[in-house]
């Protein structure tokens, strides 16, 4: 803000006090103001936003008994900010009835070559009056700027099922909200200042060389833009306070273990208007007793008799959370082939269901009644002939 804007405000006007208010009598406008107009409690009402802009402006001026002096000073040497505008016979010296304009470049930007008790850049000109005022860097003008929360993490463990169809579950969490006891502002009072270091806007740039600069999170205010002269007790004049809420959350069918989940808006709210930060979900699913998963398909491993396998025949497959499907299964069917049950996986994003891989595993009987082993001793005599470790001893000459 420039050097005009400072002297044509009435700062006075603004916290509602006459020209002669005291120190108390300043703060309590201020405090009352502000507790008014803090964004915290006008949510989205950008017009309070300015007008708390304002105040803590006007505060941050007269709420100082130094920027305070110089604005008064300020104010009447420039006739209340009649320098500035077109008003006639106000410092045109004696009998002056005409308009004039001052060259604000003359008056502070020390181009001018004055003498003695001149304007110009040979000092003690008109320039230090400003000094403490307007040489921060934009202090009484900053603007405070809108905060994001933060983003918080969570975890959630999800049964098998719950992870392949998707669930709604509770999920207790902890994050920074308000203060409760300062309505968020950080001072026990209500009156926080703007940071003289960021003026207000949570941080501070450095060179890095280059013509480049990096920006970094103010340490004085640690990037709230405001510091509490009277800490809150309850968060130390952070603003912000440990809560702890539960929240309903719909977790998505087909994700993964280890899986973390993005929900946009749903961490800590933020500071001064700003939008809340995000919630990420870590997920652990629980193992089942009976599928598997690779990628987006379920495994199985389905037992079949030594007859099933030799002869061939229809077998049916369990489903997770559906009914059973019958798998043809050909004759001569080694142990350990793997067939497909399309459809009967796990959900896509696309909406879309992976498959069920079904592997076979033949089943050897631990214990055979003599009908049993009769047949099996007929069955052995009847592939005498027959070596199945033929290859191999072959395959393992010609290695």
């Amino acid at each position: 803000m420039s050097t005009k804007d400072f002297v044509e405000k009435d700062y006075y006007k603004v916290l509602g006090v006459p020209k002669d208010a005291t120190e108390a009598e300043i703060k309590k406008a201020y405090r009352k103001l502000a507790r008014e107009n803090h964004p915290d409690a006008n949510k989205g009402d950008t017009k309070a936003e300015e007008r708390f802009k304002e105040i803590s402006e006007a505060n941050d001026v007269l709420g100082d008994p130094k920027k305070r002096k110089e604005y008064d000073e300020a104010r009447a040497l420039f006739g209340n900010g009649a320098l500035f505008g077109n008003q006639g016979g106000r410092a045109g010296g004696p009998g002056a009835g005409g308009s004039f304009n001052f060259d604000l470049g003359d008056l502070f930007g020390g181009g001018a070559q004055g003498g003695p008790g001149g304007f110009g850049g040979g000092g003690g000109g008109i320039g230090d009056v400003f000094g403490g005022l307007f040489n921060r860097g934009g202090g009484a003008g900053a603007r405070t700027q809108p905060r994001r929360g933060q983003d918080i993490e969570s975890e959630v463990t999800l049964s098998f099922t719950e992870a392949i169809e998707g669930a709604t579950v509770p999920l207790r969490m902890s994050s920074q909200q308000p203060c409760t006891a300062c309505s968020g502002t950080g001072d026990k009072n209500g009156t926080p200042r703007v940071c003289p270091t960021c003026v207000g806007t949570g941080q501070v740039s450095r060179g890095s060389g280059g013509g480049f600069s990096l920006t970094d999170p103010c340490v004085d205010c640690k990037g709230r833009g405001l510091i509490a002269e009277n800490p809150c007790e309850v968060c130390k004049g952070s603003g912000r306070a440990k809560s702890s809420r539960t929240m309903q959350v719909r977790i998505p069918a087909g994700v993964s273990d280890g899986q973390k989940i993005r929900l946009r808006g749903k961490g800590a709210p933020g500071e001064r208007g700003g939008p809340h930060g995000d919630l990420f979900v870590v997920v652990h699913v629980d193992a089942h007793p009976v599928f598997g998963r690779k990628d987006d398909n379920l495994t199985v491993t389905v037992p079949v008799s030594f007859t099933e396998a030799a002869l061939g025949g229809e077998i049916r497959i369990p489903t997770l959370g559906g009914p059973a499907v019958t798998l043809k299964l050909p004759a001569g069917t080694p142990n350990g082939r793997t067939m497909r049950a399309r459809g009967k996986g796990a959900v896509r994003k696309d909406g879309t269901r992976g498959d069920l891989l079904v592997t076979v595993e033949v089943a050897v009987p631990e214990e055979l009644d003599d009908k049993a082993r009769e047949a099996l001793e007929q069955y052995r005599t009847a592939t005498a002939d027959t070596d199945p470790r033929a290859e191999l001893f072959q395959a393992a000459k010609g290695a």
